[in-house]
This record gives C-alpha cells, sequence and structure tokens, in this order.
C-alpha cells in the first residue's frame, strides 16, 4: 500500500495542513472568534480528512482487487472497510 512516493507526498502534505487547521481553530477558540468562523474551519477540516481517507482506500481498493483469486472473505473485508469509511 502507498508505493506511490507522489501520493505518499500528497497525503503527508494534506494531514500536516490539518493539523495546522485544527491548531488554528484551538486559536479562534481561545480568541472567542463567531461560531459560524469556527464551524467553517471545522467543515473545512472535515472534507480534508475525508480527501485523505478517500484517497487511502481506493488505493487499498486497487490493491487488493488488482490480487489473483481474492476470496470471499478478503472481498467482504474490503467492502466493510468501504462501508466503515462511509459512514
Amino acid at each position: 500500500m502507498m508505493d506511490n512516493k507522489l501520493i505518499k507526498k500528497d497525503m503527508l502534505t494534506r494531514l500536516r495542513t490539518i493539523k495546522g487547521h485544527i491548531q488554528g481553530i484551538e486559536n479562534m477558540i481561545e480568541e472567542d472568534k463567531p461560531c459560524e468562523s469556527i464551524l467553517m474551519q471545522i467543515a473545512a477540516v472535515r472534507s480534508s480528512i475525508d480527501k485523505v481517507g478517500t484517497i487511502i482506500i481506493e488505493d487499498h481498493a486497487k490493491d487488493c482487487l488488482l490480487k489473483d483469486n481474492l476470496t470471499k472473505d478478503e472481498v467482504d473485508q474490503l467492502l466493510k472497510t468501504v462501508i466503515k469509511f462511509t459512514k
């Protein structure tokens, strides 16, 4: 999984950006910023996390589906992972 160095670099950049946004949210709360502004930042973080998760699940699914002779259990596990992520 994650053999592609560009994908890995992209995800790490996204995660560092998310970390910065979370610190920004903490600062906004400490500074009593308006709720609307805080919620907008939280929505942005949520969207960014979903994007990272989507990249990971796509890579994992491709890796699994390209294997020869997938067992029913392997297919079931892949589907459970995708469903759990999308909830």
